[in-house]
Parts: C-alpha cells; structure tokens; sequence
C-alpha cells in the first residue's frame, strides 16, 4: 500500500510533466490575426467542427 510519502511525490511528479507538457510550444503573446492573407484561414470551432457544403435541391423529372 502507498504511503502518504509516495502519493504526495507521485502528485508533484504528475504535475510538473503536465505543466511542461501543457508549455510544449508555446511563446510569445496569442492573439487574433489581422493581415489580409488571414481571413480564410479556418478558425478553431471550423475545424473542430466542420460545417458541410450547402446542398443545392435536386429536382426529380417525372
């Protein structure tokens, strides 16, 4: 059985990889980009989420 001694060093062990896995590749500031070439990038609800092509209505001949 743990003892108090082994959870407590499991936690700090636990949450320092998911702090330097939570940094992996992030610097500098965020924020949304304004340039012209921008605007048809897919925003992250887009991409998550795609929504599908408009369907045009087919009409049957009878």
């Amino acid at each position: 059985m743990l003892n108090a001694y082994q959870i407590l060093v499991r936690c700090i062990v636990l949450a320092v990889c998911t702090a330097a896995l939570g940094a992996c590749g992030q610097r500098g500031e965020l924020y949304l980009p304004t340039e012209p070439a921008a605007q048809g990038r897919a925003s992250l609800p887009d991409a998550v989420v795609p929504t599908l092509p408009a369907r045009t209505p087919t009409t049957t001949q009878p």
